[in-house]
């Protein structure tokens, strides 16, 4: 259990320095103490210090701890999950083109493409990768590493709108109006989609499908 402990520590310092210094007293000292780009590296530096470790961790354990579950991957569930990461990679690819205002560096606050599937389309894409990974994967220590995603996205998402909201800006009230919390549950959700783009879906099928072809010589079984 001592591989699962240290992930589940790993995953405790990440989310909690990542709201921390995010957190609206934190932020607003450093930035006026640091400035605006300084505090955005030492943000990021930080990150970095948690998560290369934790990825590091669990690699070096990978499968580790006692099996929670064993669920058969036959056909139709294996091309399930592999359409269910399709359609996190399109959010994770969205998210990285055009960045929610939602985000510590906020992006355009009108609405568009999957920002109308949910607000946070990068943190759901990384939560449905992670959720997703669960499925075949069911030792404690893989566990303690896919969970973490989808926890960290629920948890940092929600802390991200409240400050958000807290500290503005003002567009961001109507932005949150307008927008889902979680994927696919808004009104607008199949204007969204049209607005994606060729370059969204290409790209997030192109990733999709390397990933999957590569995975067991990259990742392991």
């Amino acid at each position: 259990m001592g591989a699962t402990l240290a992930i589940v520590l790993l995953w405790i310092g990440f989310a909690g320095s990542h709201m921390g210094l995010s957190s609206i007293r934190v932020r607003e000292r450093l930035v006026a103490r640091l400035g605006q780009g300084p505090f955005l590296g030492l943000y990021s530096l930080v990150a970095f210090l948690f998560f290369v470790p934790l990825v590091w961790t669990y690699f070096a354990n990978k499968h580790a701890g006692p099996l929670l579950w064993s669920i058969p991957l036959g056909p139709g569930l294996r091309w399930a999950l592999y359409a269910g990461m399709l359609i996190a990679y399109v959010l994770i690819v969205a998210g990285l083109f055009r960045p929610s205002p939602a985000s510590v560096v906020p992006g355009d606050p009108t609405p568009r493409g999957a920002q109308r599937l949910t607000r946070h389309p990068l943190f759901m894409g990384f939560g449905l990768f992670g959720l997703l990974h669960l499925v075949p994967n069911g030792n404690a220590a893989d566990v303690a590493f896919f969970g973490g995603f989808p926890l960290f996205a629920l948890i940092g998402c929600r802390h991200q709108d409240e400050r958000k909201l807290a500290s503005g800006p003002p567009e961001f009230a109507a932005f949150h109006r307008e927008t889902p919390f979680f994927p696919f549950t808004g009104t607008a959700t199949m204007q969204g989609l049209r607005e994606l783009g060729p370059a969204i879906v290409v790209g997030a099928l192109v990733t999709t499908v390397v990933l999957r072809w590569f995975h067991r010589a990259w990742f392991g079984p």
